[in-house]
């Protein structure tokens, strides 16, 4: 048994699929590829596959990872030539490796977030003039045992580094924010807290996950 990582990209009108419909399109992908996967052994047994920090429907991602098992030992070069072939579009295999950093080593994530606003320069400067604060209250969703809760968290503690600046047609934010498993902030959250703090309304928005890293900012993979 050999078990391998395929990190993918999530672009386009692909960023409208659930994490449950990625599952189902990878799990396709790897029947139609004839990958020889291997499953899990007793009354119901199913593939073993799993997927690194799922991203919220809507955003795009250069960084998506799976790890499967395999059957038999296969040239990583033919499994990434085999799924590409077969991926609907949006969905594109980057890399199969087979070495690879433990799920729970995600500490942060690098994100790339796009905006239109009716006036581009105010809206910087707005922006700007936010992320300088100490304080930027925010609802999070949580749970406390069973019971699902909400509460107010500070986005500025989750944020590593940030980056604004105005391009020819919009606004651009580089940020770096938690994403491990015990401290994590949803980029949507991120961008909604910003604007909402700075009183703006967008006409256009992106965003785009770039990479994910671990606590010492090294490249997880």
């Amino acid at each position: 048994m050999q078990e391998i990582r395929v990190i993918f990209s999530k672009t386009g009108s692909a960023r409208y699929i659930s994490h449950l419909d990625i599952n189902r399109a990878m799990s396709r992908a790897l029947c139609r590829a004839k990958i020889p996967l291997w499953f899990t052994e007793g009354f119901n047994p199913h593939p073993y596959m799993s997927f690194s920090l799922p991203l919220p429907l809507g955003i795009e991602s250069e960084c998506e990872t799976m790890d499967i098992r395999i059957e038999n030992e296969m040239p990583l070069c033919e499994i990434k030539e085999k799924l590409n072939a077969v991926l609907p579009v949006g969905l594109e295999v980057r890399d199969v490796i087979s070495s690879f950093d433990s799920s729970d080593k995600i500490a942060y994530a690098d994100y790339i977030f796009y905006f239109e606003f009716s006036d581009n320069a105010l809206a910087c400067e707005k922006i700007k003039d936010v992320l300088a604060l100490n304080e930027i209250i925010a609802e999070k969703s949580g749970k406390k045992g069973k019971r699902k809760i909400i509460k107010e968290v500070n986005v500025k503690d989750y944020i590593k580094s940030f980056e604004v600046s105005e391009t020819e047609n919009g606004v651009i934010i580089k940020a770096r924010i938690c994403a491990g498993v015990s401290k994590n902030l949803n980029p949507v959250l991120f961008c909604e807290s910003i604007l909402k703090y700075a009183f703006l309304d967008y006409e256009k928005k992106s965003i785009k996950r770039i990479c994910l890293l671990k606590s010492d900012c090294s490249v997880y993979k």
